[in-house]
């Protein structure tokens, strides 16, 4: 229903008092389902031996530098997919010093997992037409974005796996061996083209699941995607257990992403040669791993690294819910978040015994919901807990108005509750930029909803929307209750929004002393 015909119907809340009484903390305890396992060997049904070698994270581009060399293992890969009985595993393994495979799309089929072994990676074609769906418009920028295949799609498939200690790398980095942007581009040029000239790029994600049900991520390291990881679309039951994602990997980037001036893109410039070392931030649209119009989510002692939301939890045609995230390290990007799209509506999210390392980067978020009144919807019933957050510039954000809306459908973020959660203080962004907004349109009122539990800065040098340091930007259309523990957010009541002030006492604050792990991998720049 379209937000000008819900005027009609909708009852409007004009006063935000009002909502005080009906907010109530948010709760939602899911269980964590039992970690996968690696198959047995007897439940492998083909062994494939690697014929490439890579070396520093790289495959040396020598190997196909001649488009018609782009995928030679692709029918070995994909044969074993299509013969392999389901229930078995198709092997990829080592041999010698040969330690990689070179593929274009493949599409894993229902109950067969593909196991790739430890030391071992499998590369993603560098060539555009590998991947095009027949638009010509692959490694390019224009249309509709939607002209690439995945390198591992899924459809309607139950019981997948993608296992192992190995790699799978989309070598965004690298440059284009076909097409208009050949030689001239690498996968993030084109992705950078978006700033420079507002054309959506063309880029092949790493992993995308369509339909289907019991597909699960294993241990797996997904890096250096040409554009988001891991999207699972319209999926019941999914996990993603000791998974790690990374990007740029050190094979195009330098130690602290420390690259040397005009060696990176410039998002608002087309390049004209391709670039050579790049940051989280010119890896862009690089997603971690997101979660859309599916249910039954787990995310479980995962890390991830990389240019855009770690996490993007998305409802645009159908609801997503029951999603649970813990026992995980985020640490370059764009946050853990909800939205934008959440027009069919987002409920019961847990997000629990995180942390947060923004590297002082200006790109860097942490718990976030984003949405706008083109693509918003009700978003209620998540949890945010047990969090510990360092070198962050915008902590918290919460906002229906993340982009211009044509008004068509109204944001409704309520029932939130943040309980244990601890910021230090960033040597650069001081407390960091919070943002808590409910949204208001014509006659249309829907106030932000949210209990604050034990949520403690150890700075009170907040941003404001300036981006100056003097105290945080106050809320708007919002009912935000306080306590019972701590909250060192000077807020103060307005008429745009209302504290309820139930903090009794004091309490300590999440201990952070070892909260912050390092990226578990050689060939992470931090």
């Amino acid at each position: 229903m379209s937000l000008r015909l819900s005027q009609r119907h909708v009852a409007v809340i004009t006063a935000l008092g009002a909502m005080a009484s009906a907010a109530h903390a948010a709760s939602y305890n899911p269980t964590l389902p039992a970690e996968p396992q690696l198959p047995k060997e007897t439940a492998v049904c083909k062994t494939l031996d690697a014929k490439l070698t890579q070396t520093g994270g790289r495959l040396p581009d020598a190997v196909d530098a001649n488009p018609d060399n782009s995928q030679p293992d692709t029918l070995d890969i994909q044969g074993a997919i299509d013969k392999c009985p389901a229930g078995q595993a198709v092997r990829l393994r080592a041999s010698g010093d040969a330690n990689a495979f070179l593929s274009g799309p493949l599409l894993l089929k229902s109950g067969v997992t593909l196991w790739i072994d430890s030391g071992v990676t499998l590369f993603a074609s560098r060539d555009p037409k590998d991947f095009d769906t027949g638009a010509g418009r692959c490694g390019t920028a224009g249309g509709d974005g939607k002209s690439c295949n995945p390198l591992i799609r899924l459809k309607n498939a139950v019981g997948s796996r993608i296992v192992g200690d190995g790699i799978i790398d989309g070598r965004g980095g690298s440059v284009l061996t076909s097409g208009p942007n050949a030689g001239k581009m690498t996968w993030w040029d084109v992705a950078n083209l978006l700033e420079a000239t507002g054309k959506k790029q063309n880029n092949p994600r790493l992993v995308h699941m369509i339909g289907g049900s019991d597909f699960k991520l294993y241990r797996v390291t997904l890096q250096n995607s040409a554009s988001a990881h891991a999207v699972i679309s319209g999926v019941d039951g999914f996990v993603a257990w000791g998974t790690k994602v990374l990007t740029p990997s050190l094979a195009y980037t330098v130690p602290n992403y420390a690259c040397a001036a005009g060696t990176t893109p410039d998002p608002k410039v087309a390049a004209t040669k391709p670039s050579t070392c790049f940051t989280p931030e010119t890896a862009a649209n690089t997603d971690g791993i997101n979660p859309v119009e599916s249910k039954n989510v787990t995310i479980a002692y995962s890390f991830i690294s990389t240019g855009d939301d770690h996490i993007a939890i998305k409802a645009a045609d159908a609801p997503a819910s029951d999603i649970y995230v813990t026992h995980t390290a985020f640490m370059a990007g764009h946050g853990m978040s909800i939205g934008s799209e959440t027009t069919k509506g987002v409920r019961n999210v847990r997000v629990d015994d995180v942390s947060f390392d923004g590297l002082e980067d200006p790109q860097s978020n942490g718990i976030r919901i984003k949405t706008y009144d083109s693509v918003g919807g009700p978003v209620s019933n998540v949890v945010f807990s047990n969090i510990c957050m360092r070198n962050m510039k915008q902590p918290m954000i919460f906002t229906p108005y993340y982009s211009s809306g044509k008004h068509t459908a109204a944001p409704n973020i309520n029932d939130i509750l943040l309980q244990n959660i601890h910021v230090l203080s960033s040597p650069k962004f001081g407390a960091g930029k919070l943002t808590f907004r409910g949204y208001q349109y014509g006659s249309i009122t829907n106030p932000l909803t949210m209990t604050l539990d034990n949520v403690v800065f150890d700075s009170s040098n907040f941003l404001t929307a300036a981006g100056k340091k003097n105290g945080p930007t106050q809320p708007d259309n919002a009912t935000l209750t306080l306590g019972p523990g701590p909250v060192t957010i000077p807020f103060a009541s307005s008429s745009t929004f209302k504290i309820v002030d139930k903090r009794a006492g004091s309490s300590a604050p999440r201990n952070c002393d070892v909260a912050f792990p390092k990226f578990p991998s050689t060939n992470s720049p931090i």
